[in-house]
């Protein structure tokens, strides 16, 4: 069974079992989290499908956040030529890992 779900403005197509990066959750490691923003519900041939308008009532997700991190470091540059102009910044995005459960 796979789901589509919404979390951090993204959409994700998930299954059951499966690792995760999403946008960070206001989370400790460890604790479990329920997704109800669910868009869209299959089985694994692809039959049986509700699909939400926009959401599907009654149907969550279950997920155990397995960590919070921060991504690589981006280098965010601007430059104009001719007149001596460079700014270097740097950013990292704040993420955090999980394990999904039981689509239900």
């Amino acid at each position: 069974m796979f789901a589509v779900i919404e979390t951090g403005g993204k959409q994700y197509l998930v299954k059951s079992g499966q690792k995760l990066s999403i946008e960070k959750i206001d989370a400790e490691p460890g604790t479990d989290i329920t997704f109800d923003k669910v868009l869209l519900v299959a089985d694994e041939e692809g039959k049986n499908v509700k699909i939400g308008a926009p959401y599907i009532d009654g149907v969550t997700i279950t997920a155990k956040v397995d960590e919070q991190m921060r991504e690589r470091k981006i280098r965010v540059v601007k430059y104009k030529r001719k007149i001596r102009y460079k700014r270097v910044h740097g950013h990292r995005q704040h993420k955090s890992i999980i394990t999904l459960g039981a689509i239900a």
